[in-house]
This record gives structure tokens, sequence and C-alpha cells, in this order.
């Protein structure tokens, strides 16, 4: 039996590529930003730090330049330093969305503001100065970006789907905003915009943190790179997901070190078995293709049901070491009995029969490169 999970095309497949917000201090030789002038942004920089210097405010900074998040800005951004006594930017082609304003009433909080009036918690603090703790007290009157605009709309299902919420996390000894960030499953540059935190993203023992906790993936559909799957395949490739979703999930750095060291242990590469893991899924376990192929190695039952076969034990694909268990199993006997090594990576994508019959298929062979050069640097 060959493993011919790969003539799916796997949704979860991917190169482990993530997009970082870097979070570094203003530097000593950054220049001051000129009024009515532009300012390209330089490393270290922030909206606030820029505002500071040029004797503006945040929220005009933000106006000036559409900012949609004051916390994204990226080198090399041109922005327009707008001051009280410059003469009037042109109105925008597109018209800006109007602010309205909200009281604060006992309970609130910003999280609680901006979601109830679809906007960013970023985008509230930026609006009215707040401070890096984001306090507010009841009876003060907030400008809510948007919010009018919005009440007069139609509703925005995409929007509404970006995020699940936040939750609060009270900040204990030993605590990083990375640490805290990694247990809720958001991101750090999440976290550090939410609570208006400065850029070394300090925090102390017994601060309440607001989390941005981001909405689960949509659930596994039934098409993808032009194939459509069974009701069947579907079906059991959302319960897979589901019942990953709802149980502890290893880091990627986890099972990456998993990887390598049942790799070594069954007498494989381990820098093939990440490399094919890292091609599969970037280290993540919490991912199922429409195929319904399974976790970290991406392996679909029946290959699964080979590998228990191969190691002699029933392997559960859900669970972190069995999952990777089979995937390595697989990769041992694909790599004992093909010619080569391209032909044994390739078997694991195709199917080692498909292979034999059909030789690499064209995105097959993109695949098998992929690999090879995954695996120079897990050397």
């Amino acid at each position: 039996m060959s493993h011919q999970h790969a003539t799916a095309r796997r949704v979860a497949t991917g190169t482990g590529a993530t997009l970082a917000l870097a979070v570094v201090g203003v530097t000593a030789t950054a220049g001051a930003a000129h009024a009515d002038d532009s300012y390209t942004v330089r490393s270290g920089d922030t909206v606030s730090h820029i505002a500071t210097r040029s004797g503006t405010s945040v929220a005009a900074i933000v106006r000036a330049n559409s900012l949609a998040d004051a916390s994204r800005i990226r080198i090399g951004q041109v922005l327009t330093i707008p001051t009280t006594s410059s003469a009037p930017a042109p109105a925008p082609a597109a018209p800006a969305p109007v602010a309205a304003a909200y009281t604060v009433v006992a309970g609130d909080t910003v999280s609680r503001i901006a979601a109830k009036h679809g906007t960013t918690v970023a985008a509230v603090i930026a609006a009215n100065g707040l401070d890096s703790r984001a306090f507010i007290r009841i009876g003060q009157s907030l400008s809510i970006p948007g919010a009018a605009a919005a009440a007069t709309a139609a509703p925005a299902p995409a929007a509404v789907a970006q995020s699940a919420g936040s939750v609060s996390h009270t900040v204990r000894s030993g605590d990083t905003v990375t640490a805290i960030a990694a247990k809720h499953g958001a991101t750090v540059a999440a976290v550090v915009a939410a609570n208006g935190l400065d850029s070394r993203a300090l925090i102390r023992i017994g601060q309440t943190l607001t989390v941005p906790v981001p909405a689960p993936a949509a659930s596994v559909g039934n098409t993808f790179a032009g194939r459509t799957y069974a009701d069947s395949v579907v079906a059991a490739a959302n319960a897979n997901l589901a019942t990953l979703r709802s149980t502890p999930t290893p880091s990627k750095a986890e099972m990456q070190a998993k990887i390598a060291a049942t790799a070594r242990a069954m007498g494989v590469d381990p820098a093939l078995a990440q490399a094919v893991a890292f091609q599969e899924s970037g280290f993540n376990h919490a991912v199922v293709s429409p195929a319904n192929a399974i976790g970290t190695m991406q392996v679909i039952p029946t290959s699964g049901q080979w590998a228990s076969e191969l190691v002699g034990r029933p392997l559960n694909l859900v669970n972190p070491d069995d999952n990777v268990t089979a995937g390595v199993a697989i990769l041992r006997a694909l790599v004992g009995n093909a010619p080569d090594l391209p032909t044994a990576i390739a078997g694991y994508y195709q199917g080692a029969t498909s292979v034999k019959n059909n030789g690499m298929f064209a995105d097959t062979r993109r695949y098998v490169a992929n690999v090879q050069t995954h695996m120079t640097r897990f050397h």
C-alpha cells in the first residue's frame, strides 16, 4: 500500500513563513519629523514617537495618512506629518469613515467598546490619545473611528469573522508578552497594539492585559486546487479538525523536535523528515486538508492504517506522537523501496504506485524540489 494522500492538494500545505511585526526601540539617530512635510519611517519608529517629535498628535497622523491601524507602520513608509498651522489637506478621493462620540458607562473596556462599534482597540487608543494602559473612566466621551458610518452601512460579514473577541490576562511573575500571546493563540503585535505597549513591550506583575483572540480557521471545504472531495471525506476531515481544536496542541517547535527525535530513533534522516513536515504543514499539527490528511505530517487514514501495520500497533493520527510516527514510518518504507531519494519524496506526495505508473506530475516535481531545498536547512 502506498502513501496516496498526496493526490489531494492540502489546504494546510505551506512553507511555514510568518509575517512578523518588529517591535524595537527608537534609535538614537532617528531624525526629527518636519511639519507639513513627509517623513520616511525608520527602524524603531512608532506613530506615537513620530507625533511627539513633530509636535502633532497620533490622531492627526492617522487621519492625514488614512492609517487603518496606528500600530502598523513599516520601515520605508512615507508619512505626511500635519500641524495645526498647516493648510487643510485636500479631501481624499474616498470619504474617510466618520467618527462618532461614545460615553463610557460602568463595565466598559476599550476592547468591548471597539468590538461593539466594529473598530479596533488600536484605533480607539489612537483617536483618543489614551496612554499605554488604555485607561478610561465612567462618563468619559470617546471618539470612535468609523462608528457613525458603520451604523448606517450594511453589515459586513467578512469583518465580523476576523476576530473571535478578546480575553483578559493578569500578568504573573515570569510572564512575557511572547508567552502570553502564544498561550492564547494571539500574536505579539496584536497584544502590543491592543494594550498600547511601548516599543519594549514591557509589562508588570498584576497588570491586566487585553489579549485579542483570533477566530478559529474556517472549516475544511470540499474543494482545493480544482479537486472536489466526497461529502463523507470532507465530513471526516471536519470531525478531525474539531478534535484537534478541542485538545491541547504542541507548538511548532515541539512538533519539530518530535519529528527529529522520532526520525533518529527509526533510522530515517532527520533532515528529510523535518523537510517533509515543514513543506506539508510548517510543523503545525492543528490542520486537516479537504482530503482528510491529518496533522503535522498530513497523513490520510488509509495511509495511517499502512503505517500502523509498518510499526505493529494502531496509530491515532490526531495524536501528535502517533502522527509523527506514521509519517516517519511511511518515509522509511518509501526510502527503502525507491531507487533514489527524489522518487521516495515524490511517493509521499503523489503516492508510490502513481509515481511508478505515471512518473512525477509537474506539481510533484515542484514538491520534491521544495523538500530537497528545505533539507539543506535542517542538516
